[in-house]
């Protein structure tokens, strides 16, 4: 039987990112990939035009539909928009209890485009933090959910120390924004006083549009597949490197192409 994973993002027009780049990633894993739209946004490689926020109503219509019929292993929780959103997905999260919830606190889009901002992402720190198995921030977006600042490895102590006062219980820091030829993306938890770190070159390429989403969904489908979690975050880890590295050469828009989701097929 294939091992379920419910994403509940923000769809993405230009197929990078968002719902999109979650199911060709659950998919290429090996997991049987089911969504719940939260947001419609008019985007591409170059930007994000618009964004409209679905009505709560049908937010939970979607995955009550889902987990009532399909039922998750997994669930990764992306974009949400509002307020109102986060607090729908939240007490979703609450009444289900599905066994792994990985939450990426989208905030800002690869092109810097505004996804979530004000109350969304006080409610994603105080709702859904608490709720989630592992938190997946990018530099910027633990920035502003500590309103800390982070320079190099040395600042992510801190950092995970301020989440951990907020209810997380892993964190999953992608270290993609800082300098230098290495990229480390360190993962903490409640259960380790030592990180795990994982390690990889930098790929000069500007096709990165949706690596946030990828690596949450790659983490979601290989935790619903059984590893343990620091072993669920290597191989995501390595997955969004590979396609990275498989879709340098890419050339789908004039700005910030996608990665290869399908590498492992070519």
């Amino acid at each position: 039987m294939l091992k379920r994973v419910l994403t509940i993002a923000g769809s993405d027009s230009g197929g990078g990112a968002g719902i999109q780049a979650d199911i060709k990633t659950i998919s290429a894993i090996g997991c049987y990939a089911a969504s719940a739209v939260t947001a419609i946004t008019a985007q591409n490689t170059m930007g994000v035009a618009a964004v409209e926020p679905l009505s709560t109503e049908i937010v939970e219509r979607q995955i009550r539909a889902v987990l009532d019929d399909i039922g998750a292993d997994a669930v990764k929780i992306g974009m949400l928009g509002t307020a109102e959103i986060v607090c729908t997905v939240a007490a979703l999260i609450r009444e289900y209890r599905p066994p792994f919830v990985v939450l990426d606190p989208v905030l800002v889009a690869t092109s810097g485009d505004v996804l979530t901002g004000g109350s969304a992402a006080e409610a994603i720190a105080s709702e859904l933090m608490p709720l989630a198995t592992v938190v997946t921030p990018n530099i910027p977006e633990a920035e502003r959910l500590t309103g800390l600042s982070i320079g190099s490895e040395a600042d992510y102590e801190p950092v995970w120390e301020a989440f951990r006062g907020r209810g997380a219980r892993a964190l999953l820091l992608k270290g993609g924004h800082l300098d230098g030829n290495t990229l480390i993306d360190s993962l903490f938890t409640t259960r380790e006083l030592r990180p795990h770190s994982y390690p990889h070159p930098r790929i000069e390429t500007r096709n990165t549009h949706g690596t946030g989403c990828t690596l949450s969904s790659a983490l979601a489908s290989y935790l619903a597949l059984g590893y343990p979690l620091h072993r669920a975050a290597e191989l995501a880890t390595e997955y969004v490197h590979r396609a990275i590295d498989a879709g340098r050469e890419l050339r789908i828009g004039e700005g910030h192409g996608p990665v290869d989701h399908f590498f492992r097929s070519r």
